[in-house]
């Protein structure tokens, strides 16, 4: 984003680190920030050094529960939390989700139970875990990361980032602010819901190829994107992205389009950055502030 993040440097364990004062922010301290990015699989964290964009120690995973309700998987976040305890103080705690999130609340659920739709789930959070908790959209956390510490670092203008999986996750970053909570996976291109043509699940179940996928499918979805949005620069997530060389360069657009970099890290990294920004700007008015993740007070 347009304003530096504040640098951190890690600590290993508490003797090391600098002293707190009840108002300094996480970075202000010297500890790194904790991310959690909770996916249909799995739920993964790690501390983050937010002066680098890097992990601060070895990310843990934890299986993501079968019924994936809000306390069910709120508890396995706290297993998370008390992973790095140490490390990160009483710091606050940022965490993706696969759902739109407003005023800390989920408005959808995408591979998760349906119970979160509507459902207070930063409150839950916090009361669970008992820190200060943002919660934010796991493609919006990406973008952030993206053009924090990726292929977007430090872009002036309008980024769109766009995540190719199961379904299509989206991002936009105006002059390094974020716009939470587009869902440009799901506008209607020729009659139908854009991911369910687009998608690299779409490619695998037709077995096309990424000569096909590209002509047939990516080149109708960004250009239709284009006419909406106008970005200047396009970044394209998802674990296909490894292989973008190989459609990337078969796409005709105005905007530039080149892959992520920060890969399966990404949620984590975006989601720590937006926990101490939030941390740092909350006691100003909105209009100060750098980011205001989901849309919340």
């Amino acid at each position: 984003m347009t304003d530096e993040g504040s640098a951190a440097t890690p600590s290993t364990t508490p003797s090391e680190s600098p002293s707190e004062s009840p108002s300094q922010t996480p970075s202000e301290s010297g500890r790194p920030v904790l991310g959690i990015d909770i996916g249909g699989s799995g739920i993964k964290g790690a501390p983050v050094d937010l002066a680098t964009g890097e992990l601060a120690a070895e990310r843990v995973r934890f299986e993501t529960p079968a019924e994936s309700t809000p306390e069910k998987i709120a508890k396995v976040v706290l297993q998370v939390v008390n992973e790095f305890a140490d490390q990160i103080g009483d710091g606050p705690v940022g965490i993706t989700i696969p759902a739109v999130v407003t005023h800390g609340v989920t408005r959808s659920a995408a591979n998760i139970d349906k119970s979160w739709i509507n459902h207070p789930a930063e409150k839950t959070f916090e009361d669970v875990i008992g820190r200060d908790v943002v919660l934010v959209n796991d493609a919006d956390a990406a973008g952030v990361a993206e053009v924090k510490y990726g292929a977007a670092k430090d872009h002036p203008g309008l980024v769109l980032l766009t995540t190719l999986g199961t379904g299509i996750g989206s991002a936009l970053i105006h002059h390094g602010v974020l716009v939470p909570n587009t869902e440009f996976g799901h506008i209607e291109i020729d009659g139908h819901d854009a991911e369910k043509r687009a998608s690299a699940k779409y490619k695998e179940d037709k077995g096309l190829s990424y000569k096909d996928w590209a002509h047939k499918s990516l080149q109708r979805y960004y250009e239709t994107i284009e006419a909406l949005i106008w970005p200047d620069l396009i970044v394209v997530g998802g674990g296909v992205s490894r292989k973008a060389d190989k459609f990337l360069p078969l796409l005709k657009l105005n905007a530039e389009i080149i892959p992520a970099k920060l890969q399966n890290q990404a949620g984590i990294v975006g989601a720590a950055w937006l926990a101490n920004d939030y941390a740092t700007h909350r006691s100003e008015p909105l209009v100060h502030a750098a980011v205001d993740p989901n849309g919340g007070d």
